[in-house]
């Protein structure tokens, strides 16, 4: 019996608290177009990854400073210098992993876990790693519950928002910075190169069949949920790599959705 084993338990715990916090996180760069900021933040992580294995210091929380620096100069960009936000994304992107490839070289002797950061390996989820993600997923559902009507007038009605005296750079920069530590915090779980689809797929999926921010988001977590159980058991399975068969049931799902969206449009 696979749940007999500690690894494959972790595993699954892993998978429930990274549906709810990447439905929740996603829905909101899904929303607000966004997706783009994932994935230079994502790979900006590297140099942090990087840095870290070159100091000897942890290279999570390295790629954390890393994360929340890039996703907040990108904000700083866009808004004080009027930078293209793409533009702000390539900059910080191409920056992150020529620092990270710099000290990985670097670093003497071989890097261990690089290709757990890269690539993921949900199977090598620790105690300490449940813990940590448990409690931010915690923070993210509590200020979500909280404040998710003034995140979304500042997200889709800044002007309306500022009329009414809410603090709309405080909420960005909120957003901004809990949008970095998921990012970090799932890359142990999916690997750098994969964890965008994470954020995207699901709510994409979820827009096939609702428009409300709050149905995308309780779908999206739904979606998100049963497609990493069910890649997490193909896994034991076929052996391959998990995180590879998540995402490639995700991307399965969509498929169907789309072609599903389509056939009831027709009818």
């Amino acid at each position: 019996m696979l749940l007999n084993y500690d690894f494959f338990r972790n595993a699954l715990i892993a998978v429930v608290l990274l549906s709810i916090a990447s439905a929740i996180i996603g829905t909101y760069i899904v929303s607000r177009r966004l997706v783009s900021i994932s994935g230079g933040v994502t790979h900006a992580c590297f140099g942090g990854l990087g840095l870290g294995y070159y100091l000897g210091v942890s290279p999570i929380a390295m790629a954390a400073l890393f994360a929340i620096a890039s996703s907040l100069g990108v904000q700083w960009m866009s808004a004080r210098h009027r930078v293209r936000e793409d533009s702000a994304i390539a900059v910080i992107w191409a920056i992150g992993m020529a620092i990270g490839t710099l000290f990985i070289f670097l670093t003497p002797g071989y890097v261990p876990e690089l290709n757990s950061f890269l690539f993921g390996n949900i199977l090598t989820i620790s105690r300490a790693d449940l813990w940590a993600f448990l409690i931010f997923t915690g923070i993210l559902i509590l200020f979500m519950a909280l404040m998710r009507h003034t995140v979304m007038i500042c997200a889709f009605d800044p002007d309306f928002a500022r009329v009414r005296g809410l603090r709309v750079g405080l909420i960005s920069t909120i957003m901004t910075v809990m949008v970095a530590v998921c990012i970090v915090l799932t890359i142990r779980l999916v690997g750098v190169m994969l964890l965008m689809s994470m954020l995207a797929l699901p709510q994409m999926t979820a827009e096939v069949f609702v428009r409300r921010f709050g149905s995308i988001m309780w779908l999206s977590a739904v979606i998100s949920l049963l497609c990493s159980v069910t890649g997490l058991f193909l896994a034991t399975v076929i052996e391959v790599p998990c995180s590879s068969l998540i995402v490639l049931t995700m991307a399965t799902v969509y498929i169907l959705a789309r072609i599903c969206g389509a056939l009831r449009n027709k009818a």
